[in-house]
């Protein structure tokens, strides 16, 4: 399956087979995909808890105003942002040429210290891009999924064990699908939602869906 392909494919599915277990090559799959998901200043400022225990999930379920997705999905991964990953450049530019690591190590201290409301901004673009990877390789392997913000991050922490410094910003369900997705609910169409060169140049016609 192509990128396109998997984009229109993609669908919020809900309903899943209960007793599928996802294979472990297929799940490294899938974390690789979320891992490979770009950060700014390759921070990486997110983490993920892949949750296949079914007494785990049941108590995600429970903190997810019981969506039975939660309970049934092969996986449940909770999305995490790290609010304190760009105070270690040492660790995510290890690689870098050293004239990279000069340039960025002060550079990320200026942009981003003591301004918590772009450090959670930037958590939550990391965290979107990486669910996102996440749903891409699912539909490529043949999975369904499902992202959601429907639960309570305090319960969903102290379930997996996160920090007030990584909250559970999503959740991604994924697994064998058994009952299609409704019918999209409705796409704008081009000209309702794209401009050329200027806002409200309403030059591009037609779905999206082609």
């Amino acid at each position: 399956m192509n990128v396109i392909e998997a984009i229109k494919n993609r669908r919020a599915v809900k309903h899943f087979d209960a007793n599928f277990e996802i294979p472990d090559g297929d799940l490294r799959k899938l974390m690789s995909a979320g891992a490979l998901a770009p950060t700014s200043f390759n921070m990486q400022n997110r983490q993920f808890v892949a949750v296949t225990d079914a007494a785990v999930k049941a108590k995600l379920k429970a903190a997810s105003w019981n969506q039975e997705h939660v309970g049934d999905a092969s996986v449940v991964i909770v999305v995490a942002g790290n609010f304190k990953a760009h105070q270690t450049p040492k660790k995510f530019l290890r690689t870098a040429p050293e004239k990279v690591r000069e340039m960025f190590t002060p550079m990320i201290g200026q942009f981003y210290e003591g301004k918590d409301e772009l450090i959670r901004d930037e958590a939550c673009r990391s965290v979107g891009m990486a669910a996102m990877n996440l749903m891409l390789a699912a539909q490529d392997l043949g999975y369904e999924s499902c992202p959601l913000i429907g639960f309570d991050p305090q319960q969903v922490a102290e379930i997996v064990g996160l920090s007030a410094e990584m909250p559970p910003l999503m959740l991604v369900t994924v697994g064998k699908g058994i009952e299609a997705a409704w019918p999209r609910l409705g796409l704008y169409n081009l000209e309702e939602i794209v401009s050329i060169n200027k806002f409200d140049n309403r030059a591009m016609e037609g779905s999206a869906e082609g």
